[in-house]
């Protein structure tokens, strides 16, 4: 485990050969050509065709004292930050705590109703870590993605336990977990399949 009182976790969707979006993203489509029309239906499809059975799943996503995202996972705006943009979201978004979102380009912190207040982070993933894992209560932080957020903090020895949500369908080529990270150890701790997914648990082994 990683110095602190809570374990890092990531928890990401993704295609049976490993993909988080498709090719092609844009503000219309933000998981680009993802077997769908683009907008993520397809790929997580589990979360709202078939929530009753995926309500666990569903809900420890978003059981966290923290989370980290990156730059395209909060927003299609890249570079300086010239137009207003506040997430997918809306106003409530559904986290209820801080989220802190990697960046090049510095921003003040953004609250929002519920609870959430973005803050952007704009010297790199282990700083983000910190400042996460120092929101006061213990609990896990959670790293949300994309792809290549999670890449980095697994390259970097930075996670404690990686939730899988396996959907039946492949993409072919686009954002893909795993992509430039070195091998891992992984201990399986849970599976569980359902209907338009499989969940897996696995503790990354340091």
């Amino acid at each position: 485990m990683t110095a602190g009182t809570g374990r890092v976790v990531c928890d990401i969707t993704v295609s049976a050969d490993g993909y988080a979006a498709g090719l092609h993203q844009s503000e219309e489509r933000p998981f680009g050509d993802d077997g769908g029309d683009g907008t993520g239906s397809a790929l997580h499809a589990w979360m709202f065709d078939t929530p009753d059975e995926n309500r666990a799943e569903a809900d420890r996503v978003l059981d966290a004292k923290a989370f980290i995202m990156g730059r395209n996972m909060f927003g299609p705006v890249h570079g300086a930050w010239d137009r207003p943009w506040n997430g997918w979201w809306g106003d409530d978004p559904p986290f209820h705590a801080p989220v802190f979102v990697l960046t090049h380009h510095a921003r003040e912190p953004q609250p929002m109703d519920g609870g959430t207040t973005y803050h952007f982070v704009t010297d790199g993933i282990a700083s983000a870590a910190a400042r996460a894992r120092a929101v006061d209560g213990a609990g896990d932080v959670t790293v949300l993605g994309g792809a290549t957020t999670i890449n980095q903090y697994l390259s970097a020895g930075l996670v404690d336990e990686l939730r899988l949500h396996i959907v039946p369908l492949t993409l072919g080529a686009g954002t893909r977990l795993f992509d430039g990270v070195p091998p891992l150890r992984l201990e399986q701790l849970s599976a569980r399949p359902a209907t338009l997914v499989t969940h897996v648990t696995y503790r990354v082994l340091h």
